[in-house]
């Protein structure tokens, strides 16, 4: 390529650059907000009937319409190499791609009218609360549900978290009935090396005083070998939770509203088990502190945020903090009573579909929509090859050999 050509191709892409900047605040600028986003909101998608695709049609025509012509009149008077000719053809592509993909700059620029309104930072922060508040704001039905409220979902304090064993017992003659134990879940890590010396011991041991040794053995839950040690996880002591005094139905669900998003360690990816386990604990444990340890007022500053929240994203409620805090400490107080008529009441679907939408948002943006990526690239493919198509016999016929 000359250098003439070169300076046009820059200048190209200088222009294109300008309109990519014109929709960018475009997009900037007209984007609506968090509190006007619902489930099927998305960033921009080509739709061919509103303002965006229309102009984008015919600026994206007229530029590639006068880029061709200028191109043909004052760069057609060489004949280049093969090796030239590709270099040629790739720049090509480069405008055809950019000449058509305005609409995606529009979506980066509601994208950052959107980070400019919710950081991610503040994003997690109202995650964290309704992680936290989460047991709170059930509807008065799923207090009953034993998936979400039981005692083995209760984390924290000590000697929580605890497994169920139920067997089936004699009662009276030839009546059997279940009887449910709970035990405390402990941990032991020792040298792979040194436990199975221990346990070879140990066996000889139980054996000679008439131990059955496999009632110990019943008691280890998991056993797992990580590098040199291994982990043993069992049933450690008789635990009643349903006599606990500091135990109410609010800590007997781990559920999370919506884990926090974590950023992989040393480029490998966190499993997502362990930071929804992570994170139930940390939660549970400020749940307990609001129920247990801190002052009413504590939970209605919560309920207070909670509401706040609630504006923010535009979602209709009618939580009044100070009587919600009241009734739920009355419920924490008075385990026998039978949960009703708890006063926690909002739009629980337009929430979740207004974090569902964020998700997608903040995590799976998709400014080229899956929808029309095929039909985006068939048509970059043919912008492309009809400008290479015009240049190359033009250039061919018209210029002298370089």
């Amino acid at each position: 390529m000359n250098k003439t050509l070169k300076q046009y191709f820059v200048k190209s892409f200088i222009i294109l650059a300008v309109i990519h900047l014109a929709y960018f605040l475009y997009g900037y600028f007209t984007f609506e907000g968090i509190k006007k986003i619902d489930l099927y909101s998305e960033f921009y998608r080509f739709k061919f009937v509103d303002d965006v695709s229309i102009s984008h049609f015919f600026i994206s025509g007229l530029f590639l319409l006068f880029f061709l012509i200028f191109l043909l009149k004052n760069h057609a008077r060489q004949r280049y190499s093969f090796e030239k000719v590709l270099q040629i053809g790739f720049f090509l592509l480069l405008i055809s791609f950019a000449s058509l993909t305005f609409f995606i700059s529009f979506s980066f620029g509601q994208n950052a009218k959107l980070k400019g309104e919710l950081s991610e930072k503040s994003y997690n922060k109202d995650k964290e609360l309704l992680n936290v508040l989460n047991p709170f704001l059930y509807n008065s039905s799923s207090y009953y549900s034993e998936k979400l409220f039981n005692y083995e979902n209760i984390l924290y304090p000590k000697p929580y978290p605890v497994i169920k064993e139920e067997k089936q017992e004699l009662i009276y003659h030839d009546q059997f009935g279940t009887v449910t134990t709970y035990y405390s879940i402990d941990t032991l890590k020792v040298l792979t090396e040194t436990y199975n010396k221990v346990s070879k011991k140990a066996d000889s041991i139980f054996d000679f005083v008439g131990l059955d040794v496999n009632i110990v053995k019943d008691r280890i839950i998991k056993q797992t070998v990580v590098g040199d040690s291994t982990q043993i996880v069992f049933k450690g002591t008789e635990v009643s939770p349903e006599y606990d005094k500091d135990i109410c139905i609010f800590l007997e669900n781990k559920s999370l509203y919506k884990p926090v998003k974590e950023k992989s360690i040393d480029n490998k990816p966190v499993k997502r088990y362990l930071i929804d386990n992570k994170q139930q604990y940390a939660a549970a444990v400020k749940r307990y502190n609001l129920l247990y340890k801190y002052k009413q007022d504590s939970l209605q500053y919560q309920f207070q945020k909670l509401d706040t929240l609630f504006k923010k994203y535009n979602i209709e409620t009618h939580i009044v903090p100070q009587k919600l805090t009241s009734q739920v400490f009355y419920y924490t107080k008075n385990q026998e009573r039978r949960l009703e008529g708890i006063e926690n009441y909002f739009d629980r679907k337009a929430l979740n579909e207004k974090f569902l939408t964020l998700d997608r948002y903040f995590y799976e943006p998709n400014y080229l929509h899956p929808n029309i990526m095929p039909i985006f690239f068939i048509v970059v493919a043919i912008v492309w090859l009809g400008l290479f198509l015009f240049y190359i016999p033009f250039n061919y016929m018209k210029g002298k050999k370089l």
